[in-house]
């Protein structure tokens, strides 16, 4: 039976497209530490980040489990979607809160690709994923805001036109709640450089494009605040349930990826003469690996399910992407393990991977933080933090 999520025309698409990009491609990127500029717009060019925009405005307005399609088979095909997986589960801020005629602005430009829009400005360092507690500020002064402060972990800023950027427009001791008072502006990052922002990379374990900002007296016009002043929050918080979903799948590909490269080893490397996936110690932890991720698959499904009737599948999503990073960690080191020294090898691209897929499960999200809304919101246990 054929099911609805596997979209196998869209599957076939992308393999095909990734088929121009192969291993060595991203191995020397890697090297290098460089954007895949060019895979990023062959993908544009495709339609493929616009699968999420309505047709209204130009996209193709597929549903979510046709995004995770796209992505899953970018990492199993052993890309990395992370260069421009943001277009994606950003776009339900814009999509969801954004006016009509931001919509009409924005929405034609990005589904072309003459506009990016990839970089999400929510991360300080005094605060990390203590949303609530951020302290950069944008304060009204007549028809612009003025932002100072500073994010970090902001990926793809130097390669986005806009960002999702998340202020504090009313000061904390003026606030019920500490997540009150927060307001979502969609800053062009064209006219901001050397007008107030300043982009600084951070180099990191893997080539993942990411930087820190900092804003000093940046202008952003009114006309750009996304929905009402003081509630950026609740639509920061309306667009994560659709980032779990993705990264969820993206682990899935890299867990497919790892699993196929072990299995394939295992039967071709011959020691004391028989294939080592003769032995039942290199056999198990891949089989246990191949378990594992069909069993964070199968949540992913429910929670995209659940995500494409309307709901809003915060414990579904939460544990798809816990349950698909420990998954394609676990492959990983299945797969390692069953290259022996050759997992370390940049030309096997395996230690490569290995490095990317162990970013998910500590980002977007923590695993323990996805406990403590486990414990509390479903389980009903008092809040832990």
């Amino acid at each position: 039976m054929t099911l609805l999520y596997e979209h196998d025309d869209i599957r076939d698409a992308v393999i095909r497209l990734c088929q121009n990009f192969p291993d060595d491609y991203w191995r020397t990127l890697d090297r290098s530490r460089a954007y895949p500029a060019d895979f990023v717009r062959a993908l544009t060019d495709a339609g493929f980040l616009g699968a999420l925009i309505p047709e209204a405005y130009g996209g193709s307005g597929l549903q979510i489990s046709a995004a995770a399609a796209i992505l899953e088979e970018i990492h199993r095909q052993g890309g990395n979607a992370a260069a421009c997986h943001a277009q994606m589960y950003t776009m339900g801020t814009l999509l969801r809160h954004g006016s009509e005629e931001q919509k009409r602005r924005y929405l034609p430009h990005i589904a072309s690709g003459e506009l990016r829009l990839q970089a999400f400005g929510v991360t300080e360092p005094t605060s990390g994923s203590d949303t609530g507690s951020l302290g950069t500020t944008a304060r009204r002064e007549g028809d612009h805001y003025v932002v100072n402060g500073q994010k970090l972990w902001t990926s793809r800023a130097e390669h986005s036109d806009l960002m999702i950027l998340l202020c504090r427009t009313t000061p904390r001791d003026q606030v019920r709640k500490k997540t009150d008072g927060l307001s979502v502006l969609l800053a062009d990052m064209r006219h901001a450089l050397d007008r107030g922002l300043t982009i600084r990379p951070i180099r990191t374990m893997m080539n993942h494009a990411t930087t820190e900002l900092f804003f000093d007296n940046l202008e952003v016009p009114v006309e750009n605040l996304i929905g009402e002043e003081g509630q950026g929050f609740r639509y920061i918080l309306s667009g994560m349930n659709a980032e779990r979903i993705l990264i969820a799948a993206e682990c899935i590909g890299d867990a497919k990826w790892f699993i196929e490269r072990a299995s394939r080893y295992a039967g071709e490397r011959i020691v004391f003469g028989r294939p080592i996936g003769q032995n039942q110690g290199i056999q198990f932890p891949i089989a246990q690996a191949y378990a594992r991720m069909r069993a964070a698959e199968l949540m992913l499904h429910e929670a995209m399910n659940r995500y494409e009737a309307g709901d809003n599948p915060g414990a579904e999503a939460n544990m798809a992407k816990m349950l698909a990073a420990e998954a394609s960690w676990e492959a990983a080191e299945a797969c390692v393990q069953t290259h022996g020294g050759f997992g370390f090898a940049e030309e096997f691209d395996i230690e490569r991977k290995f490095r990317e897929t162990r970013l998910y499960q500590v980002a977007p999200i923590s695993t323990n933080l996805i406990l403590s809304y486990l414990a509390e919101h479903v389980l009903g246990m008092p809040r832990s933090y």
